[in-house]
């Protein structure tokens, strides 16, 4: 059984004024971080050990594209 929700607790607390806790606020602050865009993978924890920095990571999955290209060059032919 859900419990009903007290009409006061969906309330914002008097004690807390927006304006003054929004005031140090910098708008945008993070916008072009945002718009660069991110790729964020996790690794599996072998592959983690494996691969100590996200610079090893990168140069293994530039060898990986290499090879597939190298292949279906070859196939080709």
């Amino acid at each position: 059984m859900r419990k009903r929700r007290d009409k006061m607790n969906d309330e914002l607390c008097q004690e807390y004024d927006l304006r003054q806790l929004l005031k140090a606020g910098v708008r945008g602050k993070y916008a072009k971080r945002y718009h660069a865009g991110t790729n964020l993978v996790i690794l599996d924890p072998d592959i983690r050990q494996t691969f100590r920095s996200g610079k090893a990571v990168n140069q293994a999955l530039r060898l990986v594209l290499e090879l597939r290209k190298a292949a279906s060059s070859k196939a080709r032919a």
